[in-house]
């Protein structure tokens, strides 16, 4: 809850008859429920944010971190055609990784994960990237009519995070196929300069496949047969074979800006407009349904996360959220061909876009499973540290619990 004693307050760019109070440093407003104020008007998330940022590693120790991961990707792919595995959606954090990775010496095999919902931009952009960086790419083709049907089941499901379905089987696919081919490492475009900030009401785990399974049977018509799920199982089972993700990006100074400038210069790279909004399906859940739906505009997480890391000013960011998430007709281009694409009617996606927001909660979740498989994480490494003859790590004299 906010300081009632607080007056700071602000018009919500997008909510012009909603009296709102915004974060005086960041764009961040209480149309987040959790965000909370100090007596300046200064929101929990800058604060926060100052707190990781004291724990982040300067240069040199991450141009060593980065050192030795390349080094370690490398000898464990030395006798493989590829040493990594990376995942190119078109946007720009892909994008760059996948510069990165060139720049670094490493041999990805790159995967591009088609669901259906590709922009032509995006295809001409992983196109162009691929042939002037040399790689090999192989495309995972979706089962449509599964994928489409889980789809379908999160929209009448009305749960806020309807990018799961994507962002699951994306992950389980690169699992997959680097097991397939025995390589031990995944590329990862995630980073905290773009994607520090995302209120958890936002959105939701994007590996709970009992909540996915759930909703699916709760709300799909259709056995899932051939979608590459990751259960807590699988994702074990995936660690015991050595199988690892890393994010390079984190140990750069990555900047969003310069990277786009990067692209568009020497690989030919075309901008969307918007985070992620090379999906069609992403462009509109974040531009129009979000916000019509759940009062969400996600470009105020995503503008505070580069104003926390310097990318840009309080003031261009409160600009850029004076303008429409994007087109209007646009918006309404999409609207039709998202719901003809999922064999909505025009009459039952109104009813959907109207009806009230569920939490993911309501449905079946993986938390027992996770803590059953923490606590088999603990019992091992105690028995480890018992074969090994170490200590556990505990108080002085003290009995350490699992």
């Amino acid at each position: 809850m906010s300081d009632s004693s607080n007056t700071n307050k602000v018009t919500s760019p997008d909510l012009a008859d909603t009296r709102v109070q915004m974060c005086t440093r960041l764009v961040m407003d209480t149309t987040d429920p959790e965000i909370s104020f100090d007596a300046n008007g200064v929101c929990n998330y800058w604060h926060e944010f100052q707190t990781f940022k004291e724990r982040i590693p300067d240069r040199d120790t991450r141009q060593m971190m980065l050192k030795r991961m390349v080094a370690e990707i490398k000898a464990a792919g030395k006798r493989s055609e590829y040493d990594c595995v990376l995942g190119l959606s078109g946007g720009v954090d892909s994008s760059y990784l996948a510069w990165l990775a060139k720049d670094l010496g490493l041999r990805p095999l790159i995967v591009h994960f088609d669901n259906g919902w590709n922009s032509e931009l995006a295809v001409g952009n992983i196109e162009e990237l691929v042939t002037r960086l040399g790689y090999d790419l192989e495309t995972f083709v979706m089962d449509w009519d599964e994928f489409r049907d889980v789809q379908r089941a999160y929209f009448k499901a009305s749960v806020v995070d309807l990018e799961v379905p994507t962002d699951h089987m994306i992950a389980g696919a690169l699992y997959r196929i680097a097991d397939q081919r025995k390589i031990k490492y995944i590329l990862s475009g995630t980073n905290y300069q773009t994607e520090w900030l995302l209120p958890s009401s936002w959105w939701y785990s994007k590996f709970d496949a009992v909540n996915l399974k759930n909703i699916h049977k709760r709300f799909g018509s259709r056995k899932l047969r051939n979608l590459p799920t990751l259960s807590v199982w699988e994702q074990a089972k995936y660690h015991l074979k050595g199988i690892r993700s890393v994010a390079p990006l984190d140990l750069i100074d990555y900047s969003k800006a310069s990277a786009k400038k990067k692209l568009m210069h020497e690989l030919g790279w075309r901008d969307y407009g918007g985070k992620h909004y090379e999906s069609v399906f992403t462009r509109f859940y974040q531009g129009y349904l979000l916000p019509k739906k759940f009062d969400i505009d996600k470009r105020k997480a995503h503008l505070s996360s580069l104003i926390l890391t310097g990318e840009i000013s309080r003031d261009e960011a409160l600009k850029e959220l004076q303008q429409p998430p994007y087109d209007k007709d646009l918006q309404e281009t999409d609207r039709a061909y998202v719901a003809k694409k999922l064999q909505f009617s025009s009459e039952e996606f109104e009813a959907i876009l109207a009806a009230k927001p569920v939490p993911h909660t309501d449905y079946l979740t993986d938390t027992e499973q996770r803590r059953i498989y923490m606590a088999w994480v603990r019992r091992l490494s105690k028995l480890r540290n018992t074969l090994l003859r170490r200590k556990p790590v505990g108080e002085p004299g003290q009995p350490v619990t699992s």
